[in-house]
């Protein structure tokens, strides 16, 4: 199994290209089921959740061809509506293809998502609104067995902006006659890029990025090609990587737009930032103030999935902070691993308390999920001494290649199998 060895102590220094978003190119992929062409994805990340979904597409009769950056997918004679078992077990982001799916072939079967153990997920909403879109829905031994007995559009409202629930309703309804509206839809910006990527296929979609989405279906879509946007949250996450280390590093690539919440808690933190057309350069204060009260919201708001990240950063903060996390109920997993490490953290429930200047040591800890391992980087480039990092596969599933990311910005970090 893999690992990290990180030696802390040293100043993180240099210039990233940041990576393609791994939250826009796996809806984006499982878009490519939508027509009967060939679509070529540009900046797609070298992550184990691209490689998974590559799978998905292969087992459903798609041709795929990957250089470099570069996925070809050609799914002109696709040939099955089914995801094995085992596949949904690894990648939870797996559900997305049930809307594709059903519009291209009028019935899907799944089981039961899998992915990174945050809190229940449930996916209630994905399946009301397929629903009232003319899906007949049965679930058994873990299955879902998906049949569209009617082609209507709908009118569907979300209790809650699920970023998952909103793609999969915009999958399903492009290529369904009449009108169908998202109200209280997700607005993040992968939500926008999967329009984008959409209307380039022919579809007429409109109004992603606000709390109102408006289809209008179509009868076919085309092959196209797209670049995926920037991945704000790896982006941020090397932001905090710098900063806890007293170093300067510059994000080519970053899409500062995207990231408003996430640079305000840094700026008051007293980090210094300066925005470009698509380059993000942080410079780290002498000393980090406190982040206050942080609490994970929905897109423009704080995310969820750069919060265990911050929290190591706050560790090394003057005061105290807290974290509220409103999105996932399991999402602390990370913190006895940080205090494992010397961290001075409570936590109760939703709500966690940082005593921050703690002195943090290396020591052998585990990453618990994607984001949480990510944290334990942080933490080991301002720990003392040698962290070892178990479990990277984790890591592996959103971050491309971390240690020859940040190794030539002056990380000691190596990957040991």
């Amino acid at each position: 199994m893999s690992r990290f060895i990180i030696e802390g102590g040293g100043k993180m220094e240099g210039e990233i290209t940041v990576q393609g978003s791994k939250n826009a190119v796996l809806p984006i992929l499982a878009a490519t089921v939508l027509s009967d062409g060939k679509n070529v994805i540009y900046n797609c990340p070298k992550i184990s959740d691209v490689d998974m979904t590559v799978e998905v597409l292969k087992n459903l009769g798609c041709r795929v061809d990957t250089e470099k950056d570069c996925i070809e997918v050609d799914a002109s004679h696709l040939s099955g509506h089914t995801i094995p078992d085992e596949l949904m077990r690894q990648m939870r982001s797996s559900i997305i293809f049930l809307g594709a799916i059903i519009a291209r072939c009028g019935r899907a079967e799944i089981s039961m998502p899998g992915g990174c153990e945050i809190g229940i997920r449930p996916i209630d909403l994905h399946l009301s609104a397929l629903k009232k879109l003319g899906v007949s829905i049965t679930e058994s031994h873990g299955f879902i067995h998906c049949v569209r007995e009617k082609v209507q559009p709908a009118s569907i409202h979300l209790d809650f902006p699920s970023v998952g629930a909103t793609e999969n309703i915009m999958l399903t309804a492009c290529m369904t006659e009449g009108v169908t509206t998202i109200e209280n839809a997700a607005r993040e910006p992968e939500i926008v890029d999967l329009e984008r990527f959409l209307n380039r296929m022919g579809a007429k979609i409109k109004g992603a990025g606000s709390d109102l989405i408006t289809i209008e279906g179509v009868h076919k879509l085309y092959g196209a090609a797209h670049t995926i946007i920037a991945d704000r949250i790896v982006s941020a996450t090397y932001l905090a990587c710098a900063v806890v280390s007293g170093g300067t590093v510059a994000l080519k690539g970053a899409e500062s737009a995207h990231m408003g919440a996430m640079l305000s808690v840094l700026k008051n933190m007293g980090a210094e930032i300066y925005e470009d057309k698509q380059k993000i350069v942080v410079v780290s204060p002498k000393k980090l103030k406190s982040i206050g009260t942080i609490k994970t919201m929905p897109y423009p708001g704080f995310p969820t999935d750069i919060q265990s990240p911050f929290m190591a950063l706050s560790t090394q903060c003057e005061g105290s902070s807290v974290f509220v996390e409103n999105i996932f109920e399991n999402r602390f997993r990370h913190i006895e691993e940080l205090v494992r490490m010397g961290a001075d953290i409570k936590a109760d429930g939703r709500v966690a308390v940082v005593i921050g200047k703690s002195r943090l040591t290396g020591a052998k800890v585990t990453a618990p999920d994607l984001r949480g391992g990510a944290a334990l980087i942080v933490a080991a480039l301002a720990a003392d001494g040698t962290t070892e990092i178990e479990n990277i596969k984790y890591i592996d599933r959103g971050y491309e290649a971390v240690e020859e990311i940040l190794s030539p910005c002056g990380v000691k970090i190596k990957r040991k199998e």
